[in-house]
């Protein structure tokens, strides 16, 4: 039963990290986001270029950046959440969806996938490395699928 009770309060806690994640991105807050990653993390994230790593980061400056693109708060959510927990190793996946207003008027409306790597850092779980991606359609015509719907 510990290690079950264990598993369980580490995806909470994964949970956690996660949500505490989703609200930042929804009230546009670039430091609440940022906090959530170990200094040293890797993202393959929809903006170019194809990775950023601590060396070259997609930091506060440049969700602040991004943040300014949209009206009002974001609205973001995950569906379908899966959680896997190592002792200090977990990984995650997920539909999210992503809807907003840009400051010239557009209506964003985004499904896409994510994959979430997490590693415990001094006893808190921290974000070492993020993939979202969307399909592309095989059709040799190479374009995104983001009309996509789960």
């Amino acid at each position: 039963m510990v290690a079950t009770n264990t598993k369980t309060n580490e995806e909470a806690r994964i949970r956690a990290v996660i949500d505490t994640w989703a609200s930042a991105m929804r009230a546009k807050n670039a430091d609440g986001l940022v906090s959530q990653y170990a200094a040293d993390n890797a993202k393959f994230i929809l903006a170019p270029p194809l990775q950023y790593t601590k060396d070259n980061p997609f930091g506060k400056k440049d969700l602040e950046e991004w943040f300014s693109s949209f009206q009002g708060p974001i609205d973001y959510e995950h569906r379908d959440l899966s959680i896997s927990t190592g002792d200090d190793v977990a990984f995650c996946h997920s539909l999210n969806r992503m809807r907003a207003t840009t400051t010239k008027g557009a209506k964003v409306d985004l499904w896409f996938r994510q994959t979430l790597g997490f590693r415990k850092i001094d006893g808190q779980w921290k974000i070492a490395h993020e993939h979202s991606s969307v399909p592309f359609y095989m059709d040799g015509s190479d374009k995104a699928a983001v009309d996509l719907k789960p």
